[in-house]
């Protein structure tokens, strides 16, 4: 039915044939990205961001998408400025700002704004992070930086580790590489394990899931290792943080045994667990999966927003 006026609220939103378009798209606009091409496919299309939570690649990225694309956006990065601080509700507000431009990307604290946005707008809603549910466009940026240095995302061992409670970005990943056949290991602190609602979806999915609690032995077999941070917002408790904060660190020793393909990645921010002395590596891909938000991005909105890409 293609992507053209649709919502992209979860990964789930997408099929595998959807996601493959979506990378293809993004492919296309590599040039653009890059400012060796200048891209009209937005003009006079209008994005309205809401971002009630803090964002710096995120937020950049699609305004630059925008951007290079001929189009133009309006953003709410601060949410005590806004009407919400007065007693408006998501669902009023997100009725309203909807009808200022062509979509709107949520970014919200609480897991499930994102559904309700889509209900409230006439327009398309994606949803760029709420709360510990998902993020449906970081996953498709990590399946192109996947994808751009293996070529495919079959056949291939992506070790995620860290944050898998609280780690939305890894909640949609799973998700999407069980899509592709891809085999997951899970290595993460036993307070912070894959929640039992996504094992069970990987399960219902037919993924290749299994759990590797030493950081050491899932580093040697993979081809990709997928860092996150410990979320220290999404903790009620500072006791329960302190307890896990700073239990692994991927370093240069770490690596050593990796295989020589084998990538780095991250959604970042970093916060200590991945050490600047890994940047250097040619394991660390980590900038350059930061870069390509923008031409997936630039694909994705040409897609919803056209119903075609360059």
């Amino acid at each position: 039915m293609g992507l053209k006026g649709r919502d992209l609220v979860s990964i789930r939103d997408l099929s595998r044939e959807e996601v493959v378009e979506v990378l293809k798209a993004s492919r296309r606009m590599l040039p653009y990205s890059e400012g060796s091409k200048i891209g009209h496919q937005l003009e006079g299309k209008v994005l309205t961001l809401a971002f009630f939570e803090p964002s710096t690649r995120t937020r950049l990225s699609f305004e630059t998408a925008m951007a290079r694309l001929g189009g133009r956006s309006v953003t709410i990065s601060d949410p005590s400025a806004s009407s919400l601080r007065k007693g408006e509700t998501l669902y009023d507000t997100i009725r309203v700002i909807g009808q200022y431009g062509d979509a709107v990307v949520l970014r919200h604290p609480n897991e499930g704004a994102a559904r309700l946005a889509a209900q409230a707008s006439d327009r398309p809603v994606i949803n760029a992070g709420d709360g510990a549910g998902q993020h449906p466009t970081q996953t498709l940026i990590d399946l192109a930086t996947i994808e751009e240095k293996f070529g495919t995302l079959q056949g291939l061992n992506v070790v995620l580790l860290g944050d898998l409670k609280y780690g939305r970005t890894v909640h949609s990943l799973a998700r999407a590489l069980a899509l592709f056949g891809t085999s997951l290991v899970l290595t993460a602190p036993p307070t912070l394990a894959m929640p039992e609602e996504v094992r069970k979806d990987l399960d219902s999915a037919g993924a290749k899931v299994q759990e590797e609690p030493e950081l050491e032995r899932a580093v040697k077999n993979a081809d990709v290792l997928y860092v996150t941070r410990i979320q220290r917002e999404r903790f009620g408790d500072e006791a329960e943080f302190a307890k896990v904060a700073g239990s692994y660190r991927v370093d240069p020793a770490l690596l050593e045994p990796a295989k020589e393909r084998m990538i780095v990645l991250h959604p970042l921010p970093r916060t200590g667990e991945i050490s600047p002395s890994v940047d250097a590596s040619p394991h660390a891909a980590y900038f350059r999966q930061a870069f390509l938000g923008v031409p997936v991005r630039m694909g994705l909105l040409s897609l919803i927003l056209t119903g075609k890409a360059a």
